[in-house]
C-alpha cells in the first residue's frame, strides 16, 4: 500500500525535470496518474492528455479525462511552467503574454476546472509549484519572478475560498534544481563551469536541489499526513534563501 493508492491525480508538465519526478513517485505510491502536457512524456503507467494549459479548454479537457477515467479527482499538481530571460525594458509583449499564459493563467486554467470537480466528490489536494523567484527575484527574469509571486498570491485565495469545499491549496518553491530550465540559465554565462559551480557554492547544503527532492515533499502534500496544511508556501532550496547575502 502506498500513501497515495488508488488516488486519482493530474500532473501538468511531467514530460521532464520536477514533473516527471512528481508523476514517477506518485505511481510508485499507488496512485492513477494523468498527465497534461503538450509532449508526450515518459512515465510508465500513466495516461497522457495532450494539453496546453494557458487554454482554458484544454485544462478543462483535462481534468475532465482524470475524472470520466477514475470517477473522481483527489489531487492536482500544477508543475508546467516557462520562462524567459530578460530585464523587464527588454522583455517582448509576446513574452509576457508567454510566460504569464502558462505560469498564472495555467494555473487558474487548471484550478479553477479541478475544484468545479473536487467540490462534489469531497475536496482535495491542490499542490502549485511555484519558486524562490517568488519571493526573492533572480536577476534578468523579471516576468518569470511576477508569475511565480502570482502563483503563491492565488494558492493562499485557494485554500481561504475553497477549504469550506474540502480543497486544500499549498505551494512548493523550489529554488535552484538540476533541471534543462537551470541549465539553460548556466549556459547563458560565459562559463557554464564556473557559474555551475559557483551556483553549488553558495548552497549552504553543497549541492543543487534535485526534481525527487521537490516529488518528496509533493508526495506528503498530496497525502493523508498534511490534511491540516492549506494555504502555506513551502521553500525547498538548501538553504539558499535563508542566509544573508553578507558573510560565509
Amino acid at each position: 500500500m502506498g500513501a497515495l493508492d488508488g488516488r486519482s491525480v493530474v500532473v501538468t508538465g511531467a514530460s521532464n525535470g520536477i514533473g516527471e519526478a512528481i508523476a514517477r513517485r506518485f505511481v510508485s505510491e499507488g496512485a492513477l496518474v494523468v498527465i497534461g502536457s503538450r509532449s508526450e512524456p515518459d512515465v510508465a503507467g500513466t495516461t497522457w492528455v495532450p494539453t496546453d494549459v494557458a487554454h482554458p479548454s484544454e485544462a478543462d479537457a483535462l481534468i475532465a479525462a482524470a475524472v470520466e477515467d477514475h470517477d473522481r479527482l483527489d489531487v492536482l499538481v500544477n508543475n508546467a511552467g516557462v520562462q524567459v530571460l530578460n530585464t523587464l525594458a527588454d522583455t517582448t509583449d509576446g513574452e509576457f503574454d508567454h510566460v504569464m499564459g502558462v505560469n498564472v493563467r495555467g494555473v487558474f486554467n487548471c484550478c479553477r476546472a479541478a475544484i468545479r470537480r473536487m467540490r462534489h466528490h469531497g475536496g482535495g489536494s491542490i499542490i502549485n509549484i511555484g519558486s524562490v523567484a517568488g519571493e526573492v527575484a533572480d536577476h534578468s527574469m523579471a516576468v518569470y519572478n511576477a508569475s511565480k509571486g502570482a502563483v503563491h498570491a492565488l494558492t493562499r485565495s485557494i485554500a481561504i475560498d475553497h477549504g469550506g469545499d474540502g480543497v486544500r491549496c499549498n505551494a512548493i518553491a523550489p529554488g535552484w534544481i538540476a533541471t534543462a530550465l537551470a541549465e539553460v540559465v548556466f549556459e547563458e554565462s560565459d562559463d557554464p563551469a564556473a557559474a555551475r559551480a559557483a551556483a553549488v557554492e553558495r548552497h549552504p547544503v553543497g549541492r543543487l536541489g534535485t526534481p525527487e527532492d521537490v516529488a518528496n515533499l509533493a508526495v506528503w502534500l498530496a497525502s493523508d499526513e498534511s490534511t491540516f496544511v492549506s494555504g502555506s508556501l513551502f521553500t525547498i532550496d538548501g538553504g539558499l534563501t535563508a542566509q544573508s547575502p553578507i558573510g560565509g
